[in-house]
């Protein structure tokens, strides 16, 4: 004669299967979240993938823009004059106690530091008062890519974090509309509305010293046949070597 089941031998597989439930459930949900967060990751993607190609346009333009005035200059027998520079990378070369303060501001605070800095009133006046132990000029898009792409390191809680990932942009600058490196990149070397922040979220780059060491007369001005001062566009080339 069989035994009538109690109630514990029912209650056992009701749990198991709830169980059993649960878990289903729970698959199914992470499988979800993963499917929806590929399709974000491709969108996002595509985003920044469009973003690349109009900053190309924008600077194919800028550059065409420039040959064709200097055409229509030498046409018409009148000299061109490009417009003032907005930006400038300034790379410390010496070292010295005197004026650490105004270095500290500019956070070049080590040998073989660089940053951009937006040319204005202020930061003109500051770059003259250190252009003895200072060497800068006018980057262009090459170094400014070369720069960020190679030596590139985000502040991020005061630590500093290599740009491994747009999300690491994203999550400090994102707020401004910048979300990945072509818009950090843009954005410096465009110097846009929100260059402060770009300029800040970004590491002072450690160079090292250039390929074949500086001139036997580094501590004279580089018009003197040294290394200090104002290279204009020629900082593109001593970049070039240290970085």
């Amino acid at each position: 004669m069989s035994s009538v089941p109690t109630r514990d031998d029912i209650l056992v597989p009701e749990t198991l299967l709830k169980k059993r439930k649960s878990q289903e459930k729970a698959r199914a949900e992470r499988a979800a979240e993963t499917e929806q967060q590929k399709k974000a990751n491709k969108e996002k993607r595509a985003q920044i993938f469009k973003r690349a190609e109009k900053y190309v346009q924008e600077y194919r333009q800028a550059e065409q823009d420039k040959l064709r005035l200097a055409r229509v200059a030498k046409d018409g027998d009148a000299a061109y004059i490009p417009a003032e520079a907005k930006l400038i990378f300034v790379i410390r070369i010496k070292g010295s106690p005197k004026p650490r303060k105004i270095l500290q501001l500019l956070r070049l605070l080590q040998i073989n530091n660089g940053v951009f800095i937006r040319v204005t009133k202020a930061t003109s006046e500051m770059i003259k008062l250190v252009e003895p132990w200072v060497a800068y000029g006018y980057p262009n898009l090459k170094t400014v890519k070369d720069l960020v792409y190679k030596r590139g390191y985000g502040k991020v809680n005061k630590q500093r974090i290599p740009l491994t990932d747009n999300s690491i942009i994203e999550e400090s600058l994102g707020k401004f509309g910048i979300v990945c490196v072509e818009d950090l990149i843009h954005e410096i070397y465009t110097v846009g509305p929100n260059f402060k922040q770009a300029s800040n979220f970004l590491w002072p780059f450690k160079l090292s010293n250039p390929t074949g060491g500086f001139r036997t007369r580094k501590f004279k001005h580089w018009i003197e046949g040294g290394d200090l001062g104002n290279r204009e566009e020629k900082i593109n080339a001593l970049v070039r070597q240290m970085n």
